[in-house]
């Protein structure tokens, strides 16, 4: 999963998000890749339409060459911010998926397909909630500059 929590002062909050779900194909991806993180940025551009801001966190595909050339390519819409080292508890994205992860903490699944619906129904039932997503920014102690 790779998800994006979006706030603009004056606009509805909003989430993003992409879910993969390994079936054990030869030469299939095993989790989200920069591909992937890349094409969800492409994605908010578009739907949002309007230049992004982003500040995520350390994780290993943020940080790796392709990612930091695609940014650097996109500096016209995109502008990247780190998080410190481990900081969880500032990232909004970590209270969503406390959210979701809430809802199907006690899903007994048949199989992985049935596991990836759950968490698809979450993540879609958080979408209609901006009250939530707000919530998890305003967990986190930051705030948004007008």
């Amino acid at each position: 999963m790779a998800g994006l929590t979006c706030y603009k002062p004056g606009k509805r909050s909003r989430t993003l998000y992409s879910v993969r779900e390994y079936r054990g194909r030869k030469g299939e991806p095993k989790g989200i890749g920069w591909h992937d993180l890349r094409d969800l940025l492409v994605r908010a551009h578009n739907q949002l339409g309007g230049p992004i801001v982003l500040v995520w966190d350390n994780l290993r595909k943020h940080l790796i060459e392709p990612m930091r050339q695609f940014i650097a390519d996109h500096a016209t819409w995109l502008t990247v911010f780190q998080l410190p080292s481990y900081s969880p508890d500032l990232n909004p994205q970590e209270g969503i998926w406390s959210l979701v992860k809430r809802d199907i903490g006690n899903l007994t699944a048949a199989d992985l397909s049935q596991i990836t619906r759950a968490v698809k129904r979450g993540l879609k039932q958080v979408q209609y909630r901006p009250d939530l997503v707000d919530g998890c920014l305003a967990g986190t102690g930051l705030a948004l500059g007008s």
